[in-house]
């Protein structure tokens, strides 16, 4: 159990200080849970803060099932994709990249996105259920080609751990709790408020004057 994202994050910072001080090391945070998690992480190990711009296509009947992930530019489309409809799927592409869009206008402002290629990319969320939204975020990021890919969690049950260790390109997973009996990544932290778009904006305005400024 943790006590907030904060603490979760200073754990997580435990198990990542042989990457402090890397200026080839960038954490991308999963938007908007894992940005308060990824802001401790990247001030307490002096890295850059980044976040993975991407959103969930969900199924038409049960939309927290992931059938792939849309970005500004990319798609990708789960196997389960295949039995839905393309007129859903291209309709659902278009509302989201509008969405991302929005975000990205108040996110980045005039910053530019960093350039994961052949950088080491820790990403870090505050927890996963079915992992499906997370492995949808890692496999646009690995079209960045980076050199590396960590995934780092406070909180995964063992069946969604196992399809991301799976994954070719994942070279390491660190996870702090491995729960059986897993209903809600909430239910493993004793204060877990929503994080909205403005807190999300000030932690990487803070995040980016932090690393400058170093």
């Amino acid at each position: 159990m943790f006590l907030n994202r904060t603490e979760a994050g200073l754990l997580l910072t435990d198990e990542l200080e042989r990457y402090k001080n890397n200026k080839d090391v960038i954490i991308v945070a999963i938007p908007r849970g894992g940005v308060p998690l990824g802001y401790v992480m990247a001030k307490k190990l002096n890295l850059a803060l980044e976040i993975a711009l991407s959103k969930k296509i969900g199924h038409p009947f049960h939309k927290e099932y992931a059938i792939g992930a849309v970005t500004l530019k990319n798609r990708i489309l789960s196997d389960a994709a295949a039995e839905v409809s393309k007129i859903y799927i291209d309709e659902e592409t278009g509302e989201i990249r509008e969405l991302l869009n929005q975000r990205y206008t108040s996110y980045y402002g005039n910053k530019i996105p960093l350039n994961l290629s052949d950088k080491i990319i820790i990403i870090v969320d505050d927890g996963v259920a079915t992992g499906n939204t997370l492995i949808s975020s890692i496999q646009l990021i690995h079209q960045q080609q980076p050199k590396q890919i960590i995934v780092a969690l406070p909180v995964a049950p063992p069946s969604a751990l196992k399809k991301i260790k799976a994954l070719p390109f994942v070279n390491k997973v660190i996870c702090l709790l491995i729960p059986n009996n897993f209903q809600a990544v909430g239910q493993f932290y004793q204060e877990f408020n929503q994080v909205d778009d403005n807190e999300v904006i000030q932690l990487l305005k803070e995040a980016n004057l932090n690393y400058t400024n170093s």
